[in-house]
């Protein structure tokens, strides 16, 4: 599990801009943020340093570890570009990393001192090898795992102290075993949610905790990585067994997120333009069946092209980013935010009428005005942009049309107005 906010390869700008810390966005974030992220990061470097000097680490040893690190970077290779696409669709809040599964079966084949470089060597291939999230988010998502192996080992260790593999036996043995590996998942996932919560404290738990879905894939995880200890402890030649079902599996629980990812802009996480259409059919005839009002909202980021040609479009992109996640922010769960194509958006309200709609929309302009967006410069490192505007054009069923095409061509033809009329405005189509 990480926190995760696409690109496929680093590029070589990215890779300096991340080795000089003093350019991060982590410095933009809340004081409250930064202390408790540099608190978590200084334990997990204490207790590393610590395992370092205090455990042994035997000839043995290394050889398992090998095998671990040789699996995991197969494994990460395998599934590199839907795991990559997955963090850069998803939204700030836990994101399951099946490939953990691997510090895991460290935790159980290998000393501290190992688990911590297996540690290292998963987060690092992953970033390196493109993953969305920067540099500094794959340091503390890694920290939590230091903990999380930490925490796991100190209770393995009330069984079978300072042997390693660690294979319980016996039913007390299996009682250990669940519980180490109940304690890795949850004090990954206290630390990363309260990380979370603390950067967005207005994001509701369930939201920052993620699809319950995702927990299956938990489990799963765990228990292979169970397997893959076992082998490599009595019978290491068979390691490759246990691997034949790693990668069909993490992709076949994986398949929800391939679908998402189908129906997702890649660039801002928002609905693709044809998914949104779909989903907002369904909206359409629920809302005829029971007679409620549906409003949509089309916006049109201002004087976006002279923005991109200015500053590059890597940097337009983030800012189209940025623009996304405040329009999530800014709208109930079960609306419908889209991206129409190039700055344009789209918004699907089920139960907003025409009282409602200019109010809501006004709102969403003036969040989107007070935006300040910390981006990568074309020269000179991070810059802050701001003073950003929206026009937005709204449209009302049954007012304005009964069905999508009609209310989609009035909120265009409002936008148009608003756009006439001097920009960063909100124009309704029955006006």
């Amino acid at each position: 599990m990480s926190a995760s906010h696409g690109l496929d390869c680093v590029a070589p700008w990215r890779g300096l801009m991340a080795l000089r810390p003093r350019r991060w966005k982590l410095w933009s974030e809340r004081k409250i943020v930064i202390g408790y992220v540099l608190a978590v990061e200084l334990v997990a470097v204490g207790l590393a340093a610590g395992a370092i000097a205090a455990v042994p680490v035997a000839l043995s040893d290394l050889s398992r570890f090998g095998l671990l690190a040789a699996g995991a970077i197969v494994h990460r290779e395998a599934v590199r570009r839907i795991e990559n696409q997955r963090e850069w669709v998803a939204s700030h809040g836990l994101l399951t990393n099946p490939t953990a599964l691997w510090i895991f079966a460290g935790v159980l084949s290998v000393p501290l001192p190992l688990v911590y470089a297996m540690t290292t060597l998963v987060h690092l291939h992953s970033w390196y090898r493109g993953s969305a999230a920067r540099l500094y988010r794959k340091l503390f998502s890694a920290a939590t795992m230091v903990l999380a192996a930490t925490a796991a080992v100190a209770l393995l260790q009330l069984l079978e102290p300072n042997e390693y593999p660690v294979i319980p036996e016996g039913p007390i043995g299996l009682m250990v075993l669940l519980g180490a590996a109940a304690l890795y998942w949850l004090v990954n996932v206290v630390i990363v949610v309260g990380a979370v919560m603390l950067s967005d404290p207005l994001q509701p738990v369930r939201q920052a905790l993620g699809d319950p879905g995702d927990q299956v894939v938990v489990v799963a995880s765990l228990g292979l990585a169970v397997a893959l200890a076992m082998m490599l402890a009595f019978q290491p030649w068979l390691f490759v067994v246990p691997m034949l079902a790693v990668l069909p599996l993490h992709r076949a629980l994986l398949l929800p997120h391939f679908q998402q990812v189908a129906r997702t802009d890649c660039k801002t996480g928002l609905l693709t333009a044809g998914f949104w259409r779909e989903e907002a059919d369904r909206e359409l005839q629920r809302a005829r069946r029971l007679a409620e009002p549906l409003g949509v909202l089309m916006l049109d980021l201002d004087h976006f092209k002279s923005f991109n040609d200015r500053m590059g479009h890597l940097v337009g992109d983030q800012l189209l980013r940025a623009v996304a996640d405040e329009l999530r922010s800014e709208t109930r769960p079960y609306d419908l935010v889209g991206r129409f194509g190039g700055e344009e958006f789209v918004i699907l309200l089920p139960g907003v009428g025409a009282a409602q709609v200019e109010a809501i929309a006004d709102r969403i302009r003036e969040r989107i005005s007070r935006l300040r967006v910390l981006v990568d410069g074309p020269h000179d490192g991070p810059t802050t942009v701001d003073g950003i505007s929206i026009s937005i054009g709204a449209s009302v069923r049954p007012n304005d049309g009964d069905d999508i095409d009609h209310l989609v061509l009035a909120a265009d033809g409002a936008l148009l107005a608003a756009k006439a009329a001097g920009r960063d405005r909100v124009c309704l189509a029955h006006r």
